[in-house]
C-alpha cells in the first residue's frame, strides 16, 4: 500500500497509513458514565510534517502507544481547529521493518563532503596552535566525530535531521568568518570558529541515537546540552597541559552563553565580543531554517500568507510565483 504523506491529508479524507508517534498523552473523559476512562491526545508525523490525532477507545496493556513508536493507522481527517485524524485503528509495527526514510529526515547535503569541509576549516582557519590541539583532540576521536556527523540540531525547531548538527555548524561557521572580516582587529578568528565548531558538542548525548524522532536522553533532558558540552570541553582540555587560561576561560564562557539569554537556556549572557559574535551567528542559521522550512510547507493554493508559526511568533509573506520569476520588487 502506498504510504500516504502528512502533508497531503485534507479533511474528509479516509486514512491507511503508517505515522511516527510523536506525542501521545492521555486525557479523562468529562462526561460522567466514563468516569475513569480516558482516551488518548496524539501527535503523529513523518518527514512531510505533523498532524493532530484523538483515539476515543485506545489499546491497553502491551499494546498501549509511546512515543517514538512506528504505527499503522487507520480513521479520518476532521476538522478541529485544523485538520485531526480521528483513529478508529492502530497496530504498532517493527521499527526495523519499516523504511526509516518516511519518518527521519535527513540532511540534503552529503555528510562526509560537510565533515571534509570541517576539516579543511580547521586546518586552513585555525592558526593558534593550541586551538588547532584542541580540535584534533576532539575529532582524531573516531566515534566522537561519527556521532557529531550524524547527531540532529534540534528535534523539532531548527535543523532537525540526520547530519543536522554538521549542518547548522558549518552555517555559524560561515556567519562568523564573515563577521570576523568584518572586524578583524576586535576579532579574533580562530578563536571564533573555534567556540563555533564546538558550541553544540553537548547535542551528540542530548539526543538517543536510536529514536526515529530524535527524542530526549535522560540527561539530555536533566543537563542540557550545554552544560554536557561544557563537561566535554573540559575533559579535553584537561588532556592538553599548558593550554592557555585566557582561552579556556574565553572557549568556557562562548559555551555557556551561545544561547544569548537567560530564559532561552544560557546560564550567562556573552559578555566578550566572540561569545556576542557567536550568539548572533547561532541565531542566524537557526531563524534561517525555521523560516525556510515554513516558507517550503506552505501551499500557494492557500493565499500568499503561511500559517502562524508559534515558534517564530509570527506568519511569513511569499509573494506569488509570478511576482518573484518577473524580478517584480517588493
Amino acid at each position: 500500500m502506498k504510504k500516504q504523506m502528512i502533508k497531503d491529508l485534507r479533511i474528509g479524507d479516509e486514512v491507511e497509513t503508517q505515522a511516527l508517534v510523536l506525542e501521545v498523552n492521555r486525557a479523562a473523559f468529562s462526561s460522567p458514565h466514563r468516569s475513569g476512562e480516558y482516551f488518548l491526545k496524539l501527535t503523529l508525523g513523518d518527514v512531510s510534517g505533523r498532524v493532530k490525532g484523538v483515539m476515543w477507545n485506545p489499546p491497553t496493556g502491551s499494546e498501549a502507544l509511546q512515543q517514538d513508536e512506528v504505527v499503522f493507522v487507520r480513521g479520518s481527517v476532521s476538522d478541529y481547529h485544523g485538520p485531526q485524524v480521528v483513529v478508529s485503528d492502530i497496530r504498532k509495527l517493527d521499527p526495523e521493518k519499516v523504511n526509516r526514510a518516511f519518518f527521519q529526515a535527513v540532511s540534503e547535503r552529503d555528510p562526509a563532503e560537510m565533515m571534509a569541509e570541517l576539516k579543511n576549516i580547521i586546518e586552513q582557519k585555525i592558526g593558534d596552535r593550541h586551538l588547532k590541539a584542541l580540535l584534533e583532540a576532539f575529532f582524531s576521536d573516531s566515534e566522537f566525530a561519527r556521532l557529531y556527523a550524524e547527531a540532529p540540531a534540534a528535534r523539532t525547531i531548527h535543523h532537525n535531521c540526520v547530519g543536522g548538527l554538521l549542518e547548522h555548524t558549518l552555517e555559524v561557521i560561515a556567519v562568523c568568518l564573515n563577521l570576523a572580516e568584518l572586524y578583524p582587529r576586535q576579532i579574533q578568528a580562530g578563536l571564533l570558529l573555534t567556540g563555533a565548531i564546538l558550541h553544540d558538542i553537548g547535542k551528540i548525548e542530548e539526543y538517543r541515537q536510536d529514536s526515529i524522532s530524535f527524542d530526549f536522553t535522560d540527561r539530555g533532558k536533566l543537563v542540557g546540552h550545554i552544560s554536557i558540552g561544557k563537561e566535554m570541553l573540559s575533559s579535553r582540555l584537561a588532556a592538553l597541559p599548558g593550554f592557555p587560561e585566557t582561552l579556556k576561560l574565553e572557549l568556557e564562557h562562548m559555551m555557556l552563553s551561545h544561547h544569548g539569554q537567560r530564559e532561552w537556556g544560557s546560564p550567562e549572557v556573552p559578555k566578550t565580543i566572540h561569545a556576542f559574535a557567536l550568539f548572533h551567528a547561532d541565531l542566524v542559521s537557526a531563524r534561517m531554517n525555521q523560516f525556510i522550512k515554513i516558507m517550503e510547507k506552505h501551499v500557494p493554493e492557500s493565499g500568499d500568507w503561511t500559517e502562524w508559526d508559534r515558534f517564530l511568533e509570527r506568519s511569513i509573506y511569499i509573494p506569488p510565483a509570478e511576482d518573484q520569476e518577473s524580478g517584480q520588487e517588493y
